[in-house]
């Protein structure tokens, strides 16, 4: 069973690694179309909220997103009631480049799923998302200082 997550590390990696190509010419690298897509679908987000989406830890999350803000993809704004609250927001050049984002994203589902039946794509999807619930806990407790037991 370890060639499970072994899979699905290959399958994220080799992704992540095509939209970096990809996404390159837009001055989006390492990751950061995560970020950006996540910001304009949630305008107004804290970084702490966008990392724990992502599941990176704050510090990869505050570079990532000063790049975004230093190429002009998003901009911080102070919160009207907490000062020390910085909220994120795209940009019209981070607005303007994320339906591409999407396009790649649908291209690259439709490419993952081919040859699958409606009801396996539904069945793996529920299936991950379980995977998914599981694995968090442990990032939770990690995450927190803790060490897990093997």
């Amino acid at each position: 069973m370890m060639e499970i997550l072994r899979e699905i590390g290959m399958i994220a990696r080799a992704l992540d690694s095509i939209s970096n190509i990809e996404f390159k010419e837009y001055d989006l690298t390492k990751g950061q179309y995560l970020y950006l897509v996540r910001i304009c679908e949630n305008p107004g987000i804290i970084q702490e909220k966008l990392a724990e989406m992502i599941k990176v830890d704050r510090t990869t999350a505050a570079r990532s997103i000063q790049k975004l803000e230093k190429n002009g993809f998003i901009l911080r704004k102070d919160d009207a009631d907490n000062k020390k609250i910085k909220k994120l927001y795209p940009t019209e050049k981070g607005e303007a480049v994320y339906p591409l984002i999407i396009r790649e994203h649908e291209h690259s589902t439709r490419v993952a799923l081919c040859g699958l039946s409606e009801s396996e794509a539904e069945t793996a999807l529920a299936l991950l998302q379980r995977i998914r619930r599981n694995i968090e806990k442990d990032w939770e407790f990690v995450k927190k200082g803790n060490k897990r037991e093997y």
